[in-house]
């Protein structure tokens, strides 16, 4: 039986996050720092600044919503681009995520960014996209996904132009739009598929 990437991910995740906590070295080399990709082609840092993240509570919520909703999607991949096909999805929805927060602030020596709320919001609209009226648990009270989707991208949008959380909503939206995008681009028949089953709620 093959080892879930979902499962591997989170491991890894938890383990890169945990060292950095202790090693501020670590952190530094690792976090998106957008000099070092100008000046040090450290691009690596497109990819690396999603295993690391802000404190504890910052990765549990991450690590836990990729846990439950990173299996159902692995699942519903694998027939058509396996285990390491999900794999390369989770890693490209971190670069698509952040690359427009790396151009925005690319001469900006003050900006950092970290965490893997780009991809996990990649995961979590694949799911949406498939399973619209599954229900979320957002402090212990169901919501059906498609409804959660909205509020995510109202909440995201506002804050982007509103908000100062320090929480990178940027990518939290290009994120979801690349889960949706690829999904769609895997299999065109999620589409339709979406339209009906949003026409006919199941909660």
């Amino acid at each position: 039986m093959a080892v879930s990437m979902t499962v591997l991910l989170v491991i890894a995740t938890v383990l890169v996050s945990w060292l950095a906590f202790e090693r501020p070295q670590l952190m530094a080399r690792l976090i998106l720092w957008p000099p070092a990709i100008r000046r040090s082609y450290q691009v690596d840092r497109l990819v690396t600044h999603g295993f690391v993240h802000a404190d504890l509570q910052h990765l549990l919520f991450n690590m836990i919503t990729l846990y439950f909703f990173g299996r159902l999607v692995e699942a519903m991949f694998l027939p058509y681009i396996g285990h390491l096909g999900f794999l390369l999805f989770y890693l490209s929805a971190l670069v698509v995520a952040i690359l427009p927060s790396w151009l925005r602030h690319r001469h900006d020596p003050r900006y950092r960014s970290l965490g893997a709320s780009g991809a996990v919001a990649a995961v979590l609209f694949a799911f949406i996209l498939v399973q619209p009226w599954s229900l979320i648990y957002v402090f212990v009270l169901p919501v059906p996904a498609v409804l959660y989707a909205v509020m995510f991208v109202g909440y995201s949008l506002w804050s982007e132009r509103h908000g100062h959380d320090n929480v990178n909503h940027s990518a939290h939206l290009w994120g979801a739009a690349y889960g949706v995008l690829f999904t769609l681009l895997m299999e065109p028949r999620v589409g339709p598929a979406f339209v009906e089953r949003l026409l006919h709620p199941t909660l």
